[in-house]
């Protein structure tokens, strides 16, 4: 029987279609020093963004009997990628399944930040009404978004500012050009994206190196620019980013994902300028469903070819 290790939890159809295909699924969390003893006990390994599976993991598990790693979502920067695929173990993720939900909350950080929607709620709850003090919103009608990263998420929330009426600029390293005339945005240099901006939304894999939003990438963007991630905390340097915020430079933030989760950094997530939430980008029970069912679909195929 073919062992499945779900370690930060799954949608319970697609658990019993597996198991209803044979297959025998445990759920069970792993702390970093466990995790490589028990992954070696399974066939397959499902996670999340909670667990980081890494090269010293994949070395305890390389001679098991684990062939496959699956990632519920868009990104794999959570699993040592090329470690385990040189160890004979496959990657598979479910890039499809989230993206719109994942969109869907950068838009709500959008919105929360041209119109104060987060601080200005939570000012109610403390019985106060302080209407003045949020009296300067802005419209994103004719607004310009600038969309770092233009794979299924970026083009998600390009079709739904094309809708309200936005200008959508897109930079991605490997464009598809024929996007251009079906969602009407423009593909243009990182440079030029940044200094003709309103709104910048950031949907790119974390990567190696400086963040996409750091010090001198913000000094070339638009005064008064908004900023949202829901893509890795990574991309963003966080001290630079409270500077424009303290600054003016930078109009309001929304975010989603930090450098360090649970942040600790109160100074940035308490700012009055930030909409934060906390990392639940692809919490929906829409996307759920569909993340569990991509995930049983890869493992059956894996296993069943």
């Amino acid at each position: 029987m073919i062992r499945v290790l779900v370690t930060d939890g799954m949608d319970k159809n697609a658990i019993e279609q597996l198991k209803s295909q044979g297959f025998q699924v445990s759920e069970q969390h792993y702390s970093c020093e466990e995790l490589g003893t028990a992954m070696a006990q399974y066939d397959a390994l499902v996670v999340r963004s909670a667990t980081q599976v890494r090269s010293c993991h994949i070395e305890q598990a390389k001679h098991s009997n684990l062939k496959l790693i699956v990632r519920g979502g868009v990104g794999v920067d959570n699993i040592d990628v090329e470690y385990a695929e040189k160890s004979g173990i496959a990657v598979r993720n479910t890039p499809r399944a989230s993206s719109r939900s994942v969109a869907e909350l950068a838009m709500a950080h959008i919105f929360s930040c041209s119109r104060f929607i987060s601080t200005a709620g939570h000012s109610m709850k403390e019985d106060k009404w302080e209407k003045k003090a949020f009296s300067h919103g802005m419209e994103i009608f004719g607004k310009t978004l600038g969309i770092i990263g233009f794979g299924r998420i970026g083009q998600e929330l390009g079709r739904m500012a094309k809708a309200l009426g936005m200008e959508v600029l897109a930079y991605d390293v490997f464009p598809v050009h024929c996007l251009e005339k079906d969602i009407g945005m423009r593909y243009v240099p990182l440079e030029e994206l940044l200094e003709k901006a309103d709104i910048i939304s950031v949907h790119a894999p974390g990567v190696d190196g400086k963040p996409i939003i750091r010090e001198d990438t913000i000094a070339r963007m638009k005064d008064h620019v908004i900023i949202i991630n829901t893509s890795r905390g990574s991309n963003v340097d966080e001290a630079a980013l409270l500077d424009g915020l303290n600054s003016g430079k930078i109009w309001a933030a929304g975010l989603d994902v930090y450098m360090q989760e649970p942040t600790p950094n109160h100074d940035l997530y308490s700012h009055p300028r930030v909409s934060c939430t906390p990392h639940i980008g692809a919490q929906t029970d829409e996307a759920q469903q569909k993340v569990g069912a991509e995930v049983a679909q890869l493992i059956a195929d894996f296993f069943q070819k």
